[in-house]
């Protein structure tokens, strides 16, 4: 893992919901998952059977990620291996987000969000 320090002088954090982590220190591992279904009616109607992640794929289908085929070359060079910031200012942050400050190993983060809007039937004129 890389060594570096990280000095920070003032951290203002407003908001922090949904399973997110402000963490202070060196990880080995960060694993981040989010789930979530937005569903918008004109109508406000709950039939009761919403909320089953596993009745849409977008929560299931693997992701497709995509291996680096290109050669590339890297240097790594840190004659002072410091990273100071004097403030940072977060108005909030929320589902599975993280703040972190310190080194890390692996870090693996997901977000699925299935959107479903149901409008209602157009009416047409003569039908008023």
């Amino acid at each position: 893992m890389l060594q570096r320090t990280s000095y920070v002088d003032k951290i203002d954090v407003e908001v922090l919901s949904f399973s997110s982590i402000f963490q202070i220190g060196d990880s080995c591992f960060i694993n981040g998952l989010s789930r979530a279904m937005a569903i918008q009616r004109e109508a406000e109607i709950f039939y009761g059977n919403e909320g089953n992640f596993s009745t849409y794929p977008v929560f299931s289908e693997p992701i497709p990620f995509q291996p680096i085929t290109e050669p590339f070359t890297f240097r790594i060079h840190n004659p002072k291996p410091i990273i100071k910031v004097q403030t940072i200012d977060v108005i909030g942050f929320s589902s599975s987000s993280i703040l972190h400050i310190g080194n890390s190993k692996h870090i693996s983060l997901e977000a699925r969000i299935k959107h479903i809007r149901q409008l209602l039937p157009e009416r047409h004129e003569h039908e008023i």
